[in-house]
């Protein structure tokens, strides 16, 4: 029994699945942090656009 413990402590076979979870989480968190810049940046784009779509007509 002792040699199960030990040999299941010592297992790295899941330790790559968690760095990919917590890579991906992280990665998640920083896309809703910079989410509302970019929102705001993107639809200054396009009013700058229609504006001047609008002044050329």
């Amino acid at each position: 029994m002792f040699n199960g413990i030990k040999r299941f402590a010592q297992e790295e076979d899941g330790a790559a699945g968690v760095e990919y979870a917590l890579l991906l989480a992280f990665v998640a968190l920083c896309m809703v942090a910079v989410g509302p810049a970019v929102k705001a940046a993107v639809t200054k784009i396009w009013g700058d656009i229609s504006t001047a779509l609008t002044a050329a007509a």
